[in-house]
């Protein structure tokens, strides 16, 4: 994660439950989608989600994409290079962020994100001692809204999904996951693709049960997280 903890401290705009609505690559950004139900013939690159409704269980359906299916265009990166989300809204602050790519070798148009290919590029969880705090990747999301990683320099060529998701964890043992897919095309003469042992199945990359999943806050007195799911591969 490429954001300072004191951008912590900036000024914060939000409503309700939120979802990734603009990205930024190179200084470009890339249009996401803004409403509440799919619109037609939207030229995005976003894979076009119903609404801020969070998704309650490790096991729906729409884990993969937040019920996205397709998108009409697609952003150009280079490897090595930082894409940055970004937020219009978003209300909790305590909870991790966890960045996803998923290999589409045949096309965007076939690509449902349903094999076990899925890897993380980036994670953040508990970076304090405290589970009862603002101290969590989703507060600094809270804080800027803005989201930042690097597209490891070493990655294969080709076409992806990009899946940034936040796990709020402010409800004791009510987890409520916020995904999000959008369509990249990452260049360069990179040969490297993630580890079997890091790729994950989405939904389900962990069991509800985990205790990155079910989580109290509030009691049970731990002092460290560890986010659900693989290890992040960097390249």
């Amino acid at each position: 994660m490429l954001f300072s903890l004191s951008l912590l401290f900036a000024p914060a705009l939000v409503a309700a439950h939120g979802a990734v609505t603009s990205y930024i690559i190179d200084g470009k950004t890339y249009p996401g989608y803004q409403g509440f139900s799919p619109q037609a013939g939207a030229q995005i690159i976003q894979r076009q989600w119903p609404d801020y409704n969070p998704i309650m269980t490790a096991t729906d359906p729409k884990m993969t994409c937040n019920g996205g299916t397709s998108a009409p265009l697609s952003a150009t990166i280079a490897a090595g290079s930082n894409i940055t989300a970004v937020w219009q809204q978003w209300t909790h602050q305590q909870g991790p962020v966890m960045v996803w790519l998923y290999p589409c070798e045949n096309g965007f148009t076939s690509c449902d994100g349903k094999q076990k290919k899925w890897f993380k590029i980036d994670q953040m969880g508990l970076y304090g001692t405290s589970l009862n705090s603002n101290d969590w990747g989703t507060g600094i999301v809270y804080k800027t809204m803005k989201w930042s990683s690097k597209i490891p320099a070493s990655l294969k060529p080709g076409n992806y999904l990009i899946r940034h998701e936040l796990l709020a964890l402010h409800q004791a043992n009510t987890p409520q996951f916020y995904p999000e897919c959008a369509q990249i095309v990452v260049t360069g003469s990179g040969t490297a693709t993630a580890p079997a042992n890091l790729l994950a199945s989405i939904p389900a990359y962990a069991p509800q049960s985990d205790p990155g999943i079910m989580v109290d806050i509030y009691n049970g007195g731990r002092t460290s997280y560890k986010c659900p799911g693989p290890d992040v591969w960097s390249g």
